[in-house]
């Protein structure tokens, strides 16, 4: 299967990201039990939920690739080794903002061929977005029965957004903007900041922090075709199946066009 075949699977991730949505979104703004994971990060009924969902869509129409999803890894451990392709899977990116009652978690879907994420679907609960690879490039459509628009990263515009985290330190980000060239910029959680620069309402997403590879690969992917990139800090290519750090990302640097 060429690269364009793979990209086009994202039609058919969306379908299931939005699936998974409509169970989660029954959660939202609800009282939730909230356990604490070891590293401190929340997890919840919806996690759950939306998990088991995925991994059995996932199982019955690509039963030949196996999914890495962030609530099993963290229960049972990821792999020690992982083929070239596989599915990453975050059920709820941003349970964060999840949990306060904000509308900004994904549900996310990527799939990595050779170390590089080539198909891709995220998909916004609490508004019905859904951002997604295709053929073609990438696309957006409001719901599974909206129309499909084809979307595409911007150039880097005179006064540059960017999208930072909400706990981020008013000298980091001044810090962050002399090194990246923005004037603007605003908070917001999850991998949403990456569909937001695709769609080109946003130009740049520097993390200079932790995160983990099911929770950039979906991003990753729409964002790429769009025409956006996504780089390590200093410009080299950003890849996937780090079996041996326990599928940990180093920095990255998501930018428009």
């Amino acid at each position: 299967m060429n690269d364009k075949n793979l990209a086009a699977m994202g039609r058919e991730l969306a379908l299931i990201v939005e699936e998974a949505a409509k169970v989660i979104l029954p959660f939202w703004r609800t009282e939730l039990d909230v356990v604490r994971k070891a590293d401190e990060s929340p997890v919840t009924e919806a996690d759950k939920a939306g998990e088991k969902v995925i991994l059995a869509r996932l199982a019955e129409r690509f039963p030949e690739i196996p999914a890495i999803s962030e609530e099993h890894a963290c229960e049972f451990g990821t792999p020690d080794s992982i083929g070239p392709r596989f599915f990453l899977v975050d059920p709820v990116d941003g349970t964060k903002a999840f949990v306060r009652g904000d509308p900004n978690f994904t549900v996310n879907i990527g799939l990595i061929e050779n170390g590089a994420p080539v198909a891709g679907a995220v998909c916004a609960p609490a508004t019905g977005e859904v951002w997604f690879t295709t053929g073609e490039g990438a696309a957006k459509r409001e719901g599974p029965d909206g129309v499909e628009t084809p979307i595409h990263a911007r150039p880097w515009p005179a006064q540059a957004l960017a999208l930072v985290s909400h706990t981020m330190k008013e000298e980091r980000a001044a810090e962050l903007a002399a090194q990246y060239g923005f004037t603007l910029r605003a908070p917001m959680d999850s991998s949403i900041k990456m569909v937001r620069i695709a769609e080109g309402a946003a130009d740049i997403y520097p993390r200079h922090g932790p995160t983990m590879e099911w929770d950039t690969a979906a991003g990753h992917a729409v964002l790429v075709a769009a025409g956006g990139r996504f780089t390590t800090p200093e410009g080299e290519p950003f890849l996937y199946g780090k079996a041996d750090q326990g599928f940990r990302n180093g920095w990255f640097v998501a930018r428009g066009a």
